[in-house]
């Protein structure tokens, strides 16, 4: 039996007459209640319009809609109870089943030659779905909920929509952004990785993958060359796909991006300076200088990803290229997404102010601006303290759970392939000459165990499937000893 209550009430509204049916109106009331039953638009208990109200709206007489009703209760689509009214009857005829491929021989539309399919072949990371279920999901950028502070976050979402910020909430500020929170990132935010900006030197995004797009769709035009690590986050490569630039290839080594190898011609360069995706490498200081330098003399502009500098738990994280950035060449990209959940979908652009006209100008054609009441909320947990209070027990978790994968990660030989010294919430590995990591990812899962295959971050003509990435952000310390004991129990 249906549990939709009597409370739920089909309008008037939902019925219109067709001066072109051919019967009476009787007839066609019937149709028009039968059809939307048939077609599960009218769910079983709903309540019928009054045959008053129907009758008023459609503009017939009342005794039309009486005995259209009462040929539908004879014919079990409705049931009628005292003075209550009319109901669909529970017992009403079921939606019919659409043959699958009957509905495709009726398309007159052949959507395959209509559609680019330009965006649907993304080499993005491949994941169970419902990877929750898994008891070690070794999986980098989901969160534990045990770590996240729901209290304070509840109260700073309810002061957010309280009456006092209800203009802010409420009203559309067109192009601009929450000024609480573009303040919080100007005195706090930003100087902590020896950043100096001004107001109008930032813009606030949907995450970092947002924030790389605007990027990307402003500096890249046709013919554009982009320089990009490799390997690198799987997101990136596949939005400058997107853009029709020249994409460059720049092989990483144990110290990251090498400026030499940087082709002469290149317009952009992205990297991810403080903490390589996903080798976990960071830049050493007279690398940065060297890659500022020649951004200065060639002309080209470096787009630094900062993604996770807030998990820098084993040292003091280094700081931004765009910290020793004089020349304005470096724009800044950061994320809430590691040190808040990555579904709160904030981020951040600082660059000159010519392309944050032009960022804010495009972002406004997409999406207008970021939910003021999610902007407002965030600057209240970040001005009162609680992110930087929660960060600090993450770091706490994180450092506990690095040791632990790390000790058991040399227990049980496997082979850290480099970086992580500052941190970060993952460890990048290699597999064995013999071990295929993206036919291992599906291997492990039949015993519980959720890896990151290494593939989906090289260029699409590298096939290695040497590499695999660990992270611990969604495992409990208890539960990785054993799963890394499942992971080389598969490869041997």
């Amino acid at each position: 039996m249906s549990m939709i209550g009597p409370e739920v009430a089909i309008k008037p509204e939902q019925f219109h007459l067709d001066p072109k049916f051919e019967g009476t109106l009787q007839q066609q009331i019937q149709h028009l209640v039968s059809q939307g039953v048939l077609s599960g638009r009218f769910l079983p208990n709903e309540r019928m319009p009054s045959s008053r109200k129907l009758a008023s709206w459609l503009g017939v007489s009342r005794i039309t809609v009486t005995l259209a009703y009462a040929e539908l209760v004879a014919n079990d689509y409705l049931t009628s109870r005292g003075r209550s009214g009319y109901f669909v009857s529970d017992s009403a005829p079921p939606p019919p089943m659409i043959n699958v491929a009957d509905r495709e021989q009726q398309e007159a539309i052949s959507w395959q030659g209509m559609i680019s399919s330009r965006y649907s072949y993304r080499t993005s990371l491949v994941r169970p779905s419902d990877w929750r279920d898994y008891p070690y999901p070794f999986i980098y950028g989901q969160p534990d909920a045990r770590l996240f502070d729901h209290d304070n976050w509840r109260r700073c979402a309810l002061e957010a929509l309280g009456r006092k910020n209800f203009e802010s909430m409420t009203a559309d500020p067109y192009e601009q952004d929450d000024p609480k929170l573009i303040e919080y990132i100007v005195r706090n935010i930003l100087p902590r990785r020896g950043i100096s900006a001004q107001q109008d030197e930032i813009l606030i995004t949907m995450g970092a993958q947002n924030a790389l797009w605007l990027c990307a769709q402003v500096l890249l035009t046709n013919g554009r060359v982009a320089a990009i690590e490799n390997p690198c986050y799987p997101g990136l490569r596949d939005i400058l796909d997107q853009t029709s630039c020249q994409i460059a290839q720049v092989n990483v080594d144990e110290n990251g991006l090498p400026p030499d190898d940087i082709p002469k011609d290149t317009q952009v360069v992205f990297t991810t300076a403080s903490h390589q995706c996903p080798t976990n490498t960071t830049m050493p200081l007279d690398r940065r200088r060297a890659l500022l330098s020649r951004s200065v003399d060639e002309g080209f502009v470096i787009v630094e990803d900062d993604y996770e500098f807030e998990m820098a738990f084993q040292k003091a994280p280094t700081p931004a290229l765009k910290s020793l950035d004089r020349a304005g060449t470096v724009i800044y990209v950061g994320s809430f997404s590691k040190s808040l959940f990555p579904g709160l979908r904030l981020g951040y652009i600082v660059a000159a102010k010519p392309l944050i006209r032009e960022a804010r100008a495009l972002r406004a054609l997409v999406l207008r601006h970021p939910p003021g009441h999610i902007q407002r909320t965030t600057a209240y947990f970040l001005s009162l303290g609680y992110h930087d209070a929660m960060v600090n027990r993450m770091g706490q978790a994180y450092r506990r759970r690095r040791s632990v994968m790390d000790k058991a990660i040399r227990d049980y030989g496997l082979q850290i392939a480099s970086g992580g010294n500052h941190g970060g919430s993952s460890f990048w590995m290699r597999a064995p000459e013999r071990v295929n990591t993206s036919e291992l990812a599906i291997t492990l899962r039949r015993s519980g165990v959720v890896i990151d295959q290494g593939r989906a971050f090289f260029d699409r003509s590298d096939d290695n499937h040497c590499y695999y990435r660990l992270a611990y952000s969604s495992i409990p310390s208890a539960r990785i000893p054993e799963g890394i004991g499942r992971i080389a129990e598969a490869m041997r």
